[in-house]
């Protein structure tokens, strides 16, 4: 039996390049990149060269690129180092009520320490409003940080303008952005947008777990959250896993971004069959990121039917990997009733994904409604 993994939400199959390179440093150019010596001056011109790709990608210099072992260490030093740079300037952030856990439960933390957070709500397609930005920026802020692509749904964030904000109310917030979901599948300038602080990580672009970036604009200062080296530009100390690192560069110097475009046609042809199931509620609208796709089968836990499916070697999301199963916020956020809530599932494309996929899992849906008890 064939199997269609539509989970690359959570996390995506290792390309071979990007295998390649990791195997190529780990027993051709394994020295301590920290070294005097020619072995760790070899290691270190790797994650150069690779930094130099990340870079790139983003239209930004080498040295605004500090690796880290994923997006959840990313976006906790971005947040807890902008506010503890910033916080005899003032005492509010602004974020929303559907980051990654990596963000909301960072600003839990904060909440208990006496900050002052605002968590702007979506729409009902996903989204906050730039209104809403802007009434909730005051001279007090120190810290904008809002999501480009929210990982469950695929909706897109208004990033465009939350610069001038900022700016017009006389606050001096750094302005951070989540690009997870978002890096290499959408196009995104970080100082285009007047972005300060900007996560991304591996594992969402066929390179291995483990890995992940933070752009830290020129000049933008914040605090580490380790101490013990000068690796990173002390941003994040110890000895750099230059495997991955380079292995992560090789995976975003390979990617194709003709993809894309693949995947928004793809995603128009799995939107049309699933609506023949009866019953079925879109959850994410065809506006969002296309290579997400939420919907609900209101009647039906979603962990029944994601079982149902992977017994036939079909695997999709219940909702963010990071909850491992609990209620989602995000679907709490958009106010949903605990049935459409409850019965949400997630499928998340890549370029290994077809469109003869559709038909197969729709026809499995079919049969879980028919046959399935009712919740």
């Amino acid at each position: 039996m064939k199997e269609i993994y539509l989970d690359n939400s959570a996390t995506t199959k290792v390309c071979r390049a990007s295998a390649d390179e990791a195997y190529r440093i780990m027993t051709e150019v394994w020295g301590n990149p920290s070294s005097l010596h020619s072995k760790g001056l070899e290691a270190e011109h790797e994650i150069t060269a690779s930094r130099k790709i990340i870079a790139d990608s983003l239209k930004a210099a080498p040295e605004e690129i500090y690796f880290t072992s994923g997006g959840t260490e990313s976006n906790n030093t971005a947040v807890f180092g902008a506010v503890g740079a910033l916080k005899r300037r003032g005492n509010r952030i602004v974020t929303t009520a559907i980051e990654h856990s990596s963000v909301y439960e960072s600003m839990q933390q904060l909440e208990k320490q006496g900050f002052d957070v605002v968590y702007l709500q979506p729409d009902s397609s996903g989204c906050v409003r730039t209104e809403d930005i802007k009434k909730a920026v005051t001279k007090d802020t120190i810290l904008v940080s809002i999501m480009t692509v929210n990982n469950e749904l695929g909706s897109i964030q208004p990033l465009s303008g939350i610069k001038r904000i900022i700016t017009s109310a006389s606050s001096p917030a750094l302005f951070h952005t989540d690009f997870v979901q978002g890096y290499l599948k959408m196009p995104l300038t970080p100082k285009k947008y007047g972005i300060d602080l900007l996560s991304i990580s591996g594992h969402k672009i066929h390179a291995p777990k483990g890995v992940g970036a933070l752009y830290v604009r020129k000049g933008v200062r914040i605090l580490p959250l380790h101490h013990g080296g000068m690796q990173e530009g002390k941003i994040r100390p110890g000895t750099e896993a230059a495997p991955l690192i380079c292995a992560m560069g090789k995976a975003a110097e390979v990617y194709d971004m003709e993809t894309n475009a693949r995947v928004k046609a793809l995603n128009t042809v799995f939107r049309k069959k699933l609506s023949e199931i009866d019953g079925i509620v879109f959850n994410s609208d065809e506006n969002c990121l296309p290579y997400i796709i939420n919907f609900s089968l209101p009647g039906f836990r979603s962990e029944t039917l994601l079982h149902f499916l992977e017994k036939r070697n079909i695997f999709v999301s219940s909702g963010s990997a990071c909850a491992k199963g609990h209620k989602s916020h995000v679907l709490e956020a958009m106010q949903y009733d605990a049935k459409r809530a409850d019965s949400a599932l997630r499928i998340s494309f890549s370029d290994e994904n077809c469109t003869d996929e559709a038909n197969i899992i729709v026809n499995n849906l079919k049969i879980a409604v028919s046959t399935l008890a009712r919740s």
